[in-house]
């Protein structure tokens, strides 16, 4: 079976896309419909602009969701048995099952993008990539500190991103070092994506999905807070709100994809974050990227 995965934050790179737009007819219109409902040409910041401007969270999201999704409309042979995506990258994959209008996944994907830039603004706050430990010897550091520090990413074995707090991070990691981490990488990010403090930004968004028509998707999606197949589209809402300030749990939806089925996982999008990770949690599995 297929699995198509849609990278997160993080995977863009100065002209993502162009290749798309400037190639097929039919990506060029939907970067141009993309333009008129955000406002501003996104596509100037993604082919032409730079790496600083790209790193704004409200410039990053539409542009990774944009090349992501249109990516996938214009893919001949799309037809995939389940989808997931990594963070943003589930709106992505909500699009691409058809649970999401084009327009309305790009609204959300803008809103959501604004309210954690804006939360992030208003609570400076950071995260940690921590390599080499245990997942439970993280989580009971992380719960043995006051200051609010959470896992946020459960990205692979050995591989587990935690957020929050500028002074929890800095304990965190010292006391993580101490544990024979090999690595507490602080990250460098606007804000602690996945944690208690985006409930700003989680309120915002939870409105917003509120009043935006979900349909029933044309395949199961694993979406990253319960790791399981969703096709109900109350429940995936639920979800989608609840992720803002809940863990991703990409090594776990992974490991159910591949028990229900998955042979082949192809990441549609720009990077290859996800085929590194798919590669660590599980090397039996074929793995492979369309990115333009």
């Amino acid at each position: 079976m297929n699995a198509y995965v849609f990278p997160g934050q993080g995977a863009q790179f100065v002209g993502m896309g162009k290749e798309l737009y400037t190639s097929n007819e039919e990506a060029k219109a939907l970067f141009e419909k993309a333009n008129e409902i955000l406002g501003f040409r996104i596509t100037e910041e993604m082919f032409e602009g730079t790496e600083e401007g790209l790193k704004q969270t409200n410039i990053t999201q539409p542009a990774v969701f944009l090349h992501s999704v249109i990516l996938a409309k214009t893919l001949a042979d799309f037809n995939p048995a389940m989808v997931a995506g990594h963070s943003l990258g589930e709106l992505s994959a909500l699009v691409a099952s058809g649970s999401l209008a084009f327009e309305d996944g790009l609204q959300l994907v803008a809103i959501r993008a604004n309210a954690m830039q804006k939360a992030c603004e208003e609570n400076p706050s950071t995260m940690a990539a921590i390599i080499g430990l245990e997942d439970s010897i993280v989580e009971t550091v992380c719960s043995s500190i006051t200051e609010i520090v959470v896992p946020a990413n459960y990205n692979c074995p050995g591989q587990l991103v935690i957020s929050g707090s500028i002074a929890g991070i800095n304990k965190a990691c010292e006391l993580l070092t101490e544990k024979g981490a090999r690595r507490a990488l602080k990250l460098s990010v606007g804000g602690a994506f996945h944690s208690p403090l985006m409930e700003p930004a989680r309120e915002v968004l939870a409105k917003a999905i509120e009043r935006t028509t979900f349909n029933k998707p044309s395949c199961p999606v694993y979406q990253n807070v319960s790791t399981k197949p969703e096709i109900d589209p109350q429940i995936i809402k639920e979800n989608l709100i609840a992720q803002l300030t809940s863990s991703v749990k990409w090594s776990q939806s992974v490991q159910n994809m591949i028990a229900d089925g998955a042979s082949t996982f192809i990441e549609v999008g720009p990077g290859t974050a996800l085929q590194g990770m798919i590669a660590k949690i599980d090397r039996t599995v074929q793995r492979r990227g369309i990115s333009s």
